[in-house]
């Protein structure tokens, strides 16, 4: 079967509740209470996509979407907790709480005499709000895994497209001309490398094909938008197969531009090992449901940019200190071009970065004022995870992992105060100036010494 076969509805497959291992136990009780009242009110509803999908599989879904032949303002009528959003698609949302059930009118791929639906020159769907049947509806889906529909009369899996197939051999298909599907809305490509991590699919052949040539599309989605399917690519506990899919389809430099030069240029392959550890590592996180924050996941993705960057001006002369804050911003606003990172994350980000020449640091005084930086146990975890991939910051490491540990009086005697540098005059320096940066102090002004014979211009 191939993608151009499905274009159109098949005779639908109705897989009964004895064929199927769904259970309404399973399902959320606040979407079963929509696709009750629908049902009460006249109305055909079915829950679909992603839900039925992963129900399929064994999965534990976190949404549960319903599709219905009810218009938004039908269904706004019959749920008193719902709103209507959106321009490009018109949703209902019924919101139980913490829980949004998302309801969208069945819809069609055909034209009409409105601007109910259009697309722009490259043919990326801008607006779909042409209403149809189901079969219209499973047919404007964009993977045939996604199309499948459960019945609440009957408690049946109904499928138009040959999706349930393909989830049984676990296949990630389109539907429709790969090409024209991409065109529509190039997202969709990351959707495919995502999904096809999570759930362990395969990507069909015919659907994998055209995904290099078109990467480059994804330079026309909002950035905002892929800042949200990265999340969900990389916060999800299967971060490491979806970057690596990244790599094998060819979008990492279509996402991650500056990041992919950067690793393409590193012979020794170090800072690829340490953004894999970096996911690997997030990985577990999720899996033991320990907390994960996107600040210290862009640190670890960006990381090689930043080097890169960093070592380009250095090499141009640059003051150290100025080279690093001058790298993040630069690495910070290519990257918001492809995708928006908000600043309550780019800022701990760069922070994280601007940390580490720090670490490398015994003075009494920095020292103790690097453990009580609020940032501090970020950047430490993050020194850890250089460690994996360069050995020379080990020492560093057992260093600050024993100051941690140990009470600031006994950490206090391991150490001895900076001894005070001197000035071209041979007058002792204050250090008392230093910033949080670890920038160089300023110099303590000299009083000027008197002229012989004395004057009013003899002291400032």
């Amino acid at each position: 079967m191939t993608d151009t076969a499905i274009a159109t509805p098949i005779p639908p497959l109705v897989v009964a509740r004895a064929d199927h291992g769904i259970s309404r136990k399973d399902i959320s009780p606040n979407a079963l209470r929509v696709l009750y009242r629908l049902r009460d009110g006249g109305f055909q509803g079915y829950l679909v996509g992603g839900a039925v999908r992963d129900l399929l599989v064994g999965g534990h879904p976190k949404d549960f979407d319903v599709a219905t032949d009810a218009t938004p303002e039908q269904v706004k009528a019959l749920f008193r907790n719902c709103r209507l959003i959106g321009r490009r698609f018109r949703l209902a949302h019924v919101v139980f709480g913490k829980e949004i059930i998302e309801v969208a009118t069945f819809r069609s791929n055909s034209s009409d005499d409105s601007d109910d639906r259009s697309t722009d020159d490259g043919g990326r769907l801008l607006r779909d709000n042409v209403y149809g049947s189901i079969e219209d509806d499973a047919v404007r889906r964009d993977f045939t895994a996604n199309a499948l529909y459960y019945a609440i009369e009957d408690f049946s899996v109904r499928d138009y497209v040959g999706g349930y197939a393909d989830v049984q051999q676990r296949v990630l298909r389109l539907i429709g001309d790969p090409v024209e599907r991409y065109r529509e809305d190039p997202v969709r490509m990351l959707r495919a490398a995502r999904l096809a991590a999570k759930l362990g699919f395969t990507i069909a052949p015919e659907a994998a094909a055209p995904i290099p040539e078109l990467a480059e599309l994804l330079g026309g989605a909002p950035p905002a938008r892929l800042f949200d399917e990265c999340l969900k690519m990389f916060l999800a506990g299967h971060a490491e197969k979806s970057f690596l899919l990244l790599e094998e389809l060819g979008l990492l430099p279509a996402l991650f531009p500056e990041t992919a030069k950067a690793l393409a240029t590193n012979r020794s392959g170090a800072l690829r090992t340490m953004v894999l550890q970096a996911l690997r590592n997030t990985d577990a996180r999720i899996a033991a449901d320990k907390p994960v924050t996107p600040a210290f996941l862009f640190a670890a993705l960006l990381w090689p940019a930043y080097c890169r960057e960093l070592a380009v001006l250095q090499k141009s002369g640059i003051d150290p200190l100025v080279a690093q804050q001058r790298a993040a911003d630069r690495v910070t606003l290519h990257q918001a071009h492809r995708i928006a990172l908000p600043r309550r994350f780019s800022l701990p980000m760069q922070e994280i970065w601007l940390l580490q020449p720090r670490f490398g640091q015994r003075v009494r005084k920095r020292v103790f004022r690097l453990l009580s930086h609020p940032r501090f146990r970020a950047a430490f975890d993050f020194l850890e995870l250089r460690a994996t991939a360069a050995p020379e910051v080990a020492e560093d490491v057992a260093f600050w992992r024993e100051a941690q540990a140990q009470a600031p009086g006994e950490l206090a005697e391991r150490l001895v105060p900076k001894a005070p540098r001197r000035d071209a005059d041979g007058d002792a320096a204050d250090d008392s100036a230093e910033d949080e940066s670890g920038a160089a102090p300023r110099r303590r002004r000299r009083r000027r010494r008197p002229r012989p014979g004395g004057g009013a211009g003899a002291s400032e």
